[in-house]
């Protein structure tokens, strides 16, 4: 049985713990358990949650273990006891495997762990996280990244992702899919896939730029002129134009590029689909009109983010 480590410490963020659901359910559906946790702390004993909760910990010992997870926290530039990071700069003698989760990655680097290495953590501390610490060739834009032993993910539920990558890895893709039906998830994301949502960042307030987008998400493949996106806003082109642009503080044509593109990223991360399908599925009509839109937007070409996708 493979023994996993948690670590805790003062005002860590509780959401950090979802990890442990998906440990406690790979142990159910498997013919026997394969995970033993612990909670760790450096004193031992109740810590503090972000939320006032407390939680029971062991104090760090001299135990091995096959992976040890530093759990986030979100708290405004952080600062970690000596102790904590010394514990953390030792993982790698006690453990096949060394994780963090969201801001987790702060200790990691402060331990020397992530020098040289490919890294990601939540993408609201990515410059604090590259001034401190510039040796990590850090990528906000990943939701988790594996390299070699070390392993670490973006914001707080994203530990999910992580978790069911280690299980995978551990117990095969099998398991990891009945884990996630499981839970209930919607999508079990690759650690390719980015943080952010194009949607989401959009945020209309009007139920009729909502249509129009909501629209636009359902019939990507099609053209979609502002004509198209107008109709369905029950707008005029230029009331449409005018209304999208002030509400979104984008131009409808740059706001639909960017829905493709998050749709064929995903397509190339999650599938086996060929480049060309990729591009007619997504609205881009060629392969080439795809590629140069991926080159502005990502600086790769669509078959290197598959590759580095499929890497991690």
């Amino acid at each position: 049985m493979q023994r996993i480590g948690l670590i805790a410490y003062p005002d860590f963020q509780v959401l950090s713990l979802c990890t442990v659901s998906v440990f406690e359910c790979a142990n159910m559906l498997a013919p026997e358990p394969l995970y033993e946790l612990h909670m760790l702390s450096e004193t031992g004993g109740p810590i503090r949650t972000s939320s006032g909760l407390t939680l029971d910990t062991k104090k760090f010992g001299d135990d091995e273990f096959d992976t040890l997870i530093v759990l986030g926290t979100l708290v405004d530039k952080p600062t970690f006891s000596p102790g904590l990071v010394e514990f953390v700069r030792s993982a790698p003698g006690r453990a096949r495997r060394v994780a963090s989760i969201c801001t987790g990655a702060l200790v990691l680097a402060e331990a020397g762990l992530l020098d040289d290495r490919r890294a990601t953590t939540h993408w609201a501390y990515a410059r604090y996280f590259r001034d401190r610490f510039p040796k990590v060739k850090l990528d906000e834009d990943r939701i988790y990244i594996i390299d070699d032993s070390v392993w670490t993910s973006a914001g707080c539920t994203t530990c999910i992702d992580l978790v069911l990558a280690m299980v995978e890895k551990d117990a095969g893709k099998e398991l990891a899919r009945a884990v996630a039906r499981d839970l209930v998830l919607y999508h079990r994301r690759g650690g390719g896939q980015t943080q952010h949502s194009a949607l989401l960042a959009l945020e209309p307030k009007s139920d009729r730029i909502q249509s129009a987008l909501e629209y636009a998400r359902c019939n990507l493949s099609t053209p979609l002129t502002v004509e198209r996106l107008a109709q369905a806003a029950r707008l005029s082109p230029r009331q449409f134009s005018r209304a999208f642009q002030g509400e979104t503080g984008q131009s409808p044509a740059k706001a639909i590029e960017n829905l493709r593109l998050e749709v064929a990223r995903l397509m190339l991360e999650d599938s086996r689909h060929p480049i060309d399908v990729i591009a007619r599925e997504a609205g881009f009509g060629s392969r080439d009109r795809m590629r140069r839109a991926f080159v502005r937007k990502f600086g790769h070409a669509p078959l290197e983010i598959r590759r580095d996708a499929h890497a991690t």
